[in-house]
């Protein structure tokens, strides 16, 4: 007969069953990064936590001494108070409690924890311990404010394109009638001085709307398969010359890399861009390092700096020893406009510029800095392995055989009139119209055939795009000619091997814009030899 104070197996197992729920828990906890704890109200001030909240605050059991206090001196100075009045909320009016706020851990580092927790109260419905979680939300918060930080550059990417876009109209009209006025004043005119400086006045003008198009991402671009070492070992002479002597400058280039899919230009501007901003960190001297490299990005690190996927990357870093920035300064970086340089030494574009430039290109980067440790940008490429074709030579200008019939489709009146102004000379058939609609109804009442379209992109209801492809149904070998102050992305798209559609980036020069009606006509004069139309 088993003594009553032996215990019985049932006790044993439940026993066992006990401790294998707790290992469970703390399991649980472990992989959720949530941990649990008890604060009571008895007058003792005690606090527990569960094993995991000691791991989310970086310390071990031996260096908590278990009260709210000890908690505090964990909580973020800034957060303090919110969570003290989140707390009497809870206690004294009964609200959720239900925070979210940083804590420092035990080695310095700052992390976000959310937290929710209830009040137990008893019989007489007064608060006797409150019960609660805290969860680390620490890369959350990070994806949120990558999220915030995309959303902003988007909108403010859109703005800047719609201004560039309305200045880039207003300088096609300033180029052209530059441009117009010059030919005819001969070279001793007291007023030619004056034009020509107005004209180099558009021409800076005009560099200041492509870095807004660059940093929009309207610009257009070209996209080439590039080998990133031969662009760096090409800037190395022009960067020395730009950081002076008191930076000492060196590149440590990989052996081999892939090659990567970007435009030269925005490429080159980047590198340039990054050199300035270290040159500018290090006002009494220091040390750029350019580095090239291969990595094959894991699942791993490619979900700590989404939405980058995982793959191979080629990336160039730009290290220098300058002051540095902090992270509120990290994270407002590629903003545009924003600058730690004094009002009139920096337009605060250029590593906005940076930014979109390595976008456009499908490529990512990421910067880390420490105050008075200087800072490293990264840009990771998507590595390609093949690459592009070889293009064709232009074909030799030809004039055309016959005069062409030539719709110009202009909505704002004043580049409508410079053009046909600059092509009538040409002796060109023009026909002119102010809408997609309008453009129709002129191509209709007229008796002759239609060679080429010269379209602005965007216009309200009817765009050129849809405009053109109207006049195709008509006209199965129309030439088409875009012009746009933005992106030719919809144009390349439009573009094919049946269509013969060029693009024309405003602000142009009258002379230009004869050059490329011209070409394209006579593409079209050719492409019909080849191929002649079929009878109707």
């Amino acid at each position: 007969m088993e003594s009553a104070d032996k215990p019985t197996r049932a006790t044993l197992e439940e026993a066992v069953s006990v401790a294998e729920h707790r290992t469970f828990l703390e399991k649980a906890q472990e992989v959720a990064h949530v941990g649990s704890w008890v604060a009571e109200f008895d007058g003792s001030n005690r606090l527990s936590w569960s094993a995991e909240l000691y791991r989310i605050f970086g310390i071990s059991v031996g260096e908590f001494q278990g009260t709210s206090q000890a908690f505090q001196a964990f909580v973020h100075p800034d957060d303090v108070e919110m969570l003290r009045a989140a707390s009497r909320a809870a206690i004294e009016d009964g609200q959720p409690y239900d925070v979210e706020h940083r804590i420092i851990t035990g080695k310095g580092v700052t992390r976000w924890v959310h937290e929710k927790a209830d009040v137990v109260r008893d019989a007489a419905n007064r608060p006797i311990r409150m019960i609660g979680t805290a969860q680390d939300i620490t890369d959350r918060r990070q994806l949120e404010l990558q999220l915030r930080h995309s959303q902003k550059m988007e909108a403010i990417g859109r703005l800047a394109g719609g201004v560039a876009h309305d200045f880039n109209n207003a300088l096609t009209l300033i180029v052209g009638y530059t441009e117009l006025a010059l030919t005819s004043l001969a070279h001793d005119h007291p007023a030619r001085t004056d034009v020509e400086e107005i004209r180099r006045a558009a021409a800076r003008a005009e560099s200041v709307t492509r870095q807004l198009l660059a940093f929009s991402r309207r610009e257009a671009i070209a996209l080439k398969t590039l080998e990133l070492n031969t662009v760096v070992t090409g800037l190395g002479q022009l960067l020395e010359h730009a950081l002076g002597d008191s930076v000492l400058f060196h590149t440590s280039l990989a052996p081999t890399l892939p090659l990567i899919r970007a435009d030269l230009g925005q490429l080159e501007q980047a590198i340039v861009n990054l050199s300035a901003s270290a040159r500018d960190a290090m006002p009494e001297g220091g040390e750029l390092v350019i580095r090239t490299s291969v990595e094959d990005v894991d699942e791993v690190f490619a979900r700590a700096h989404e939405p980058m996927p995982a793959g191979r990357f080629v990336v160039l870093s730009v290290a220098d020893t300058g002051h540095g920035f902090d992270r509120e300064t990290q994270a407002r970086i590629f903003e545009p406009f924003f600058t730690t340089k004094a009002i009139g030494k920096g337009t605060g574009l250029g590593l906005a510029m940076v930014y979109s430039s390595v976008k456009q290109s499908g490529g990512f980067i990421f910067v880390e800095s420490e105050v008075g440790r200087g800072t490293t940008f990264r840009l990771y490429f998507p590595a390609v392995s093949v690459p592009d074709e070889v293009k064709a030579a232009p074909p030799s200008r030809e004039e055309p055989v016959e005069p062409a019939t030539v719709l110009v489709v202009e909505d704002e009146a004043s580049i409508l009139n410079l053009v046909t102004a600059s092509l009538r000379s040409e002796g060109y058939h023009l026909l002119r119209a102010a809408s997609g609609q309008d453009a129709l109804n002129v191509v209709a009442a007229s008796d002759r055939p239609l060679d080429l379209v010269l379209t602005d992109a965007r216009m309200p209801i009817m765009g050129g795009v849809d405009l053109a492809r109207r006049l195709m149904e008509l006209y199965p070998n129309l030439a088409v000619i875009l012009m746009s102050g933005q992106s030719t992305e919809d144009i390349t798209v439009f573009a094919g091997p049946d269509n013969l559609v060029t693009s024309l980036q405003k602000p142009f020069t009258p002379t230009l814009l004869r050059a490329t009606v011209r070409s394209t006509l006579n593409q079209r004069r050719r492409k019909a030899l080849r191929q002649p139309e079929p009878d109707k």
